[in-house]
């Protein structure tokens, strides 16, 4: 699933490509990527609205139709590209925005699990939207801040921070490198960290997504931002990915266990803690995120 750093290069690359052009035409051919309102009407909505600028919230990206708000989550692999209107279409493409420019503006997702609501600021916003925690740049969250955010989850520190309203963004691979660069083990439960390590661990969060968003995202699968480009980040990542490899750091062997049903990746020396519950550790073979 793409997460802050692919979704914020997304957002670039479509701010850059398609801001001020304006929509003549929608088609839709999954009307269940549609959620709110009906097809219809977000037809109706969308058609002769201009681009006026894209935002991004966690995830979500926020494209300004004024009056409206079109919310788009790209969930596992949801895809935009901008392309001449000419251009044969891909297989899976769903959503198409026909530009006055001469272009289109096309979303394609191939495990169709993506999901647009085009809104007026009086009408509900998706729950996930509504419930985001603070984004990881925002000057106001502080270690404290995180800290007091922390102070009764008990769970393991790697499932916590997967949880969108503690901080907004992150997934599966930027956990792992986070907690890696912090020296924290993904099972240490979030509560027990106390003020250097949070401090050390925000630093990290915002260290490896600001190189992230550098590189252009992580294409681990099948990530393309608004271009067609790969992300370039995935040649740096210190855990993810590289079960049975040395840690750049120490030279141990990097392991992968389940962490709440996700998969994790960590340095056995670099990430040590006290005795690891056996129940929550279930060594398994790489098969991906």
């Amino acid at each position: 699933m793409p997460e802050l750093p692919e979704v914020e290069t997304v957002r670039r690359g479509l701010a850059e490509l398609v801001s001020g052009d304006v929509i003549v035409d929608v088609q839709v051919s999954l009307p269940r990527i549609i959620r709110y309102p009906s097809v219809a009407d977000f037809v109706d909505r969308a058609t002769g609205r201009t681009i006026r600028a894209i935002g991004r919230r966690g995830k979500y990206l926020l494209f300004d139709l004024a009056p409206y708000t079109l919310v788009s989550h790209l969930r596992m692999e949801g895809q935009y590209r901008v392309v001449p209107t000419s251009e044969p279409l891909a297989l899976h493409t769903h959503v198409i925005f026909r530009l006055a420019s001469g272009r289109d503006l096309r979303y394609r997702d191939v495990r169709q699990f993506g999901t647009m609501d085009l809104l007026l600021p009086d009408e509900s916003r998706p729950s996930g939207l509504q419930t985001l925690g603070p984004e990881p740049f925002d000057s106001n969250l502080t270690p404290t801040l995180l800290r007091s955010s922390l102070q009764r989850r008990t769970g393991p520190v790697k499932a916590v921070l997967l949880d969108q309203t503690i901080i907004a963004g992150l997934g599966n691979i930027y956990v792992d490198e986070a907690l890696f660069l912090s020296g924290i083990h993904p099972l240490e439960p979030a509560n027990r960290l106390g003020p250097k390590r949070l401090a050390r661990l925000l630093s990290s969060i915002r260290d490896v997504l600001g190189r992230a968003i550098e590189a252009g995202g992580s294409s681990i699968r099948t990530y393309q931002d608004g271009y067609g480009r790969h992300g370039g980040f995935q040649i740096q990542l210190n855990v993810y990915g590289r079960t049975g490899e040395a840690c750049r750091q120490c030279g141990s062997e990097i392991q992968r266990m389940r962490v709440s049903g996700r998969g994790t990746h960590y340095c056995p020396q670099c990430q040590r803690r006290g005795r690891i519950p056996r129940t929550r550790v279930q060594p398994e073979r790489e098969v991906g995120g």
